[in-house]
């Protein structure tokens, strides 16, 4: 499917307890308003910078198969963007194959910008993460008791 314009796109990454249950969402915006995709999956236990890259991730390999052409990528993870745009080295040898392996997914578009945002202009991504993790809790929960 052909997009004209740019597709903003906003991913958020959450574990809870840090490693913890960790989930991933993104929305795929395109520049009429439009929502294009949501993306949203449990990642089972991760860190928050884990969940925050697979996230992103997800969601541009589903951008891709939209047809998105032109990208902004919007994040609240001040680290993810910093280390992104090389601002910040990977150092976490753990990460560098995320890293990598968004960077080489970024470079499929014919353009593409990181950029931060705060946490409150992020509220959709966030919510489908938090969607995830409740019904996860919900599922582990009802399993422990044998519903």
């Amino acid at each position: 499917m052909k997009k004209d314009g740019i597709c903003t796109i906003y991913t958020d990454g959450g574990a809870r307890g840090n490693p913890g249950p960790a989930a991933g969402g993104g929305v795929i915006v395109a520049s009429n308003g439009a929502v294009i995709a949501e993306v949203s999956e449990f990642l089972g236990v991760a860190t928050n910078n884990v969940a925050e890259y697979r996230a992103l991730i997800a969601t541009l390999q589903r951008a891709i198969e939209t047809g998105c052409k032109d990208v902004e990528v919007c994040l609240d993870s001040e680290l993810v963007v910093r280390q992104l745009n090389g601002e910040y080295r990977v150092k976490d040898v753990k990460m560098r194959p995320l890293h990598a392996q968004a960077t080489a997914l970024l470079q499929k578009f014919t353009s593409s910008r990181v950029r931060h945002i705060p946490r409150e202009e992020n509220k959709r991504a966030d919510k489908l993460v938090n969607d995830v993790l409740d019904a996860q809790a919900t599922s582990a929960r009802e399993a422990r008791v044998g519903l």
